[in-house]
C-alpha cells in the first residue's frame, strides 16, 4: 500500500511493542523501519523504468528480507542507547513486524509482491483491497496518533493503539469477504453467457471496496464487468481480444517480463509503429469505450521502435 500507510502501521506496531519500553519515540521508529522495503524506489537512480518492474516489490518484500533483516537492523540499533536496555528477542521481533506485514499488506493488493524471493519470482496478491484506502489507514493514524498527541486519550493510549490495529484488521478481513462475493457473483454471471474462462480475477477500485472489476480470461481475450458491492452490475461484458501475437515484435525476454508482470490478464494495441500493453491486474480505473478500439483501462505500457531496430520503454495515460 502507499508509504503513508505502511508507516502508520509500523507506528502502532511500534507503540504496542516497544511503547511501555522507550515512549513516543516508539511509534517513530516503527514508522521508520515500516517504511524501509519501500526504499527500493530510489533504485530508480540506477535503474530504467522497465528494471524496476522485476525490481518493485523485489527481495526488499520477500518474507527472507523481512527475518534476517529484522536481525540485521535489530543487532544495529542496540548499538544506540536508546535500545539497549531492550532484549534482542524483543527487537527481533519488532523489526519482524514492521517488515513482515509491510510485505503482507502489499500482497493484499493488486499489484503483485515476490514475497518468496530469492526462492521464487511469482508474483502474488490477494487484489483484495485498493492501494490506497483510508478507510483501512484512518484508525491506525487517529488510534496511534490520537493516543500521543489528544489530551483526553493519553491515559488509555495503548488502547486505543489496539483498537486502531483492530479495527484496521477488521476491515481488511471484510474486503477479502467481500472479493470472495465478488468472484462468486462474475462465475455466477459467465455461464449463462458461456464464457469459458481459463482464470478470472476481481479488482476493487476506489476507497471502501464498493466497487469492482471483474475480469475472465479466454483463449480469445478479456471479458470485463463492472460490480458495485451495493447494487445491479453497471454493464454488460466487454470484450477486450489480447492480441499477443503483438508482442514477438519485442525481444523475447522482455515478452515474457511483460507477460510475468501482468499475470495474464492484459491486452495488446498497435498504434501505428507503436505497441501499447493494458495491464488490468496492475492498472485498472475504468474501461475507455468512447475511442475506437476501446481501451479495457486508462494506463498502458509503450515501446516506441528506435532507429537501431529495439524499442524506448514508457507508461502513457489517457485523459
Amino acid at each position: 500500500m502507499d508509504s503513508i500507510t505502511q508507516a502508520a502501521l509500523g507506528a502502532a506496531i511500534g507503540q504496542a511493542v516497544l511503547g511501555k519500553r522507550i515512549g513516543s519515540k516508539a511509534a517513530l521508529t516503527g514508522a521508520l523501519v515500516a517504511t524501509i522495503p519501500d526504499l527500493d524506489v530510489f533504485l530508480r537512480m540506477f535503474y530504467s523504468s522497465y528494471d524496476m518492474l522485476c525490481i518493485h516489490r523485489g527481495i526488499s518484500h520477500s518474507l527472507l528480507f523481512g527475518v534476517v533483516g529484522a536481525l540485521l537492523l535489530s543487532l544495529l540499533l542496540q548499538r544506540f542507547k536508546l535500545f539497549k536496555s531492550i532484549s534482542l528477542q524483543r527487537l527481533w521481533w519488532f523489526n519482524g513486524l514492521c517488515l513482515v506485514t509491510h510485505a503482507l499488506l502489499d500482497f493484499c493488493t493488486s499489484y503483485g509482491t515476490q514475497l518468496f524471493l530469492p526462492f521464487s519470482d511469482v508474483r502474488l496478491g490477494l487484489d483484495c483491497v485498493n492501494v490506497v484506502d483510508p478507510v483501512y489507514t484512518v484508525p491506525l493514524l487517529f488510534g496511534t496518533l490520537g493516543g500521543l498527541f489528544i489530551p483526553a486519550l493519553k491515559p488509555h493510549m495503548y488502547r486505543w493503539n489496539s483498537l486502531g490495529l483492530v479495527l484496521s484488521s477488521t476491515y481488511l478481513v471484510f474486503t477479502f469477504g467481500v472479493k470472495m462475493e465478488m468472484n462468486d457473483r462474475l462465475r455466477n454471471d459467465l455461464e449463462p453467457e458461456k464464457i469459458r474462462a481459463q482464470d478470472i480475477l476481481t479488482i476493487p477500485v476506489g476507497v471502501a471496496s464498493l466497487n469492482w472489476y471483474g475480469l475472465a480470461s479466454t483463449d480469445e481475450g478479456i471479458y470485463m464487468k463492472h460490480y458495485a458491492l451495493f447494487g445491479e452490475p453497471f454493464q454488460q461484458f466487454q470484450f477486450f481480444p489480447q492480441n499477443d501475437t503483438l508482442l514477438n515484435k519485442l525481444n523475447p525476454e522482455v515478452a515474457e517480463t511483460m507477460r510475468w508482470f501482468a499475470k495474464g490478464f492484459y491486452t495488446a494495441e498497435a498504434v501505428g509503429d507503436t505497441l501499447r500493453i493494458y495491464n488490468m491486474q496492475v492498472d485498472m480505473r475504468g474501461m475507455v469505450l468512447n475511442r475506437n478500439p476501446p481501451a479495457p483501462t486508462k494506463g498502458y505500457f509503450e515501446f516506441r521502435p528506435t532507429a537501431d531496430g529495439g524499442y524506448n520503454y514508457g507508461y502513457g495515460n489517457m485523459n
